[in-house]
């Protein structure tokens, strides 16, 4: 039997988490997932745009079709062999939300575009970059929709202000291989006290530069695309298009990536404010992923030392969160999704294959329990694993899951 198929085989349908799985695990909760998924899709529709969700987030084929399924426009990614998993796997429009640079990436999306039902758009903010992909889709005899990225001074990619991006028009005009199909920014990279108002500016930027883009004609598109927003500022980019009353002239996308597991970090306290500046919305994401692991050593008292490290959880956004523990010694009647609360312990430090926790007072520990953890930002969870499992309410795996990193 191959290494590939004992992985495959490790975690069954209808295993405990707490009794049959093999820790540390990464487990995504259905219920809360299911509601993430609803309740996006609803914020998304009731605003009257479409969905495209940042698949580089989990990298999770399995969840790129319940996003489609539940009514997502398409699905977004960042680099060429990304968009070439989500392609094996039924994805047939993608949003490339980064550059195209390389003639090697160039030919992974040449392949693809070849079929006539593969919908492809990718951002250029460059003319050297425009030349470029004029010059190799010409000589593949294939047209490439390209969409100009729109950026802020000291963020990441894109034309630094609007007369860059009107110049840039006009190059992609030169190239016949090119079609110009939308604008796109990323407003996740303003922050400090006045993040607000900086990023409502930038919105309001943003569609206007559509708008005269639009008035120019510079478009292959009748509805050209106009894109932003991450997973923290997606209603503030959703209400500039009615602002300017132009919702009806464009196809306005929102592409949040995180939100489909949420988390207990960085994306709770987003989504704290985005309730606090909708007062309409009476529910908010919940946090559906967690990575759960035993409690290895207790060599100190107060202190315990978790079999989980930096290989299992992110830790750039904040440490992991204990949130319950379990007992493994349980009769398997009383194995239940409650767990005991252990939200006082506090992670202090992660090492490669190591957590350090500080143990609170009142809370007994024996090596050999299981604790459950969430983490903030979801992404760099993800992006440790090769699978996971999805579980019902009662911690019973619903199936197992495969990432594509």
């Amino acid at each position: 039997m191959s290494i590939a198929a004992i992985e495959k085989g490790a975690t069954q349908p209808g295993d405990h988490l707490v009794r049959d799985v093999s820790l540390p695990a990464l487990v995504i909760h259905d219920t809360a997932l299911e509601h993430n998924l609803r309740w996006m899709q609803k914020f998304v529709s009731d605003s009257g745009a479409e969905l495209a969700p940042h698949g580089k987030t989990s990298m999770v084929p399995a969840l790129f079709l319940r996003q489609l399924q539940h009514g997502a426009w398409g699905m977004t990614l960042a680099t060429a062999v990304q968009t070439r998993a989500a392609y094996a796997h039924g994805v047939r429009r993608v949003l490339m939300a980064n550059q195209l640079v390389g003639a090697p990436n160039m030919a992974i999306i040449a392949e693809m575009l070849t079929d006539g039902m593969f919908d492809f758009h990718c951002m250029v903010d460059h003319p050297d970059n425009v030349k470029a992909l004029g010059e190799f889709f010409a000589a593949k005899g294939l047209n490439l929709n390209v969409m100009i990225e729109y950026g802020v001074v000291g963020g990441r990619c894109g034309c630094r202000s609007e007369a860059e991006v009107m110049s840039l028009a006009d190059a992609i005009a030169a190239q016949p291989a090119l079609k110009l199909t939308g604008i796109e920014g990323y407003e996740g990279v303003i922050h400090g006290e006045q993040a607000v108002s900086g990023i409502r500016a930038f919105a309001t930027s943003l569609v206007r530069l559509a708008v005269t883009l639009q008035d120019k004609g510079a478009f292959a598109l009748e509805r050209p695309i106009v894109t932003a927003s991450g997973s923290a500022w997606y209603d503030l980019i959703a209400e500039e298009f009615d602002k300017q009353q132009v919702r009806e002239r464009f196809l306005s996308v929102l592409r949040p990536g995180s939100y489909v597991v949420h988390d207990h970090g960085i994306y709770k306290d987003a989504q704290c404010c985005v309730l606090d500046r909708r007062h309409d919305l009476s529910e908010g994401l919940r946090p559906a992923m967690e990575v759960w692991a035993h409690v290895q050593s207790m060599p100190e008292p107060g202190f315990a030392v978790i079999a989980m490290g930096k290989r299992d959880v992110a830790f750039d956004a904040g440490m992991p969160n204990p949130i319950k523990r379990y007992s493994p010694d349980a009769a398997p009647g009383v194995l239940s999704a409650s767990g005991e609360d252990v939200s006082a312990c506090t992670v202090t430090a992660v090492m490669d294959q190591h957590a350090f926790m500080t143990v609170a007072p009142g809370c007994e520990l024996k090596v050999g329990d299981i604790i459950s953890f969430g983490t903030s930002h979801p992404c760099l969870t993800f992006d440790k694993w090769r699978t996971g499992c999805l579980v019902g309410d009662d911690l019973r795996v619903i199936e197992s899951f495969d990432t594509c990193f």
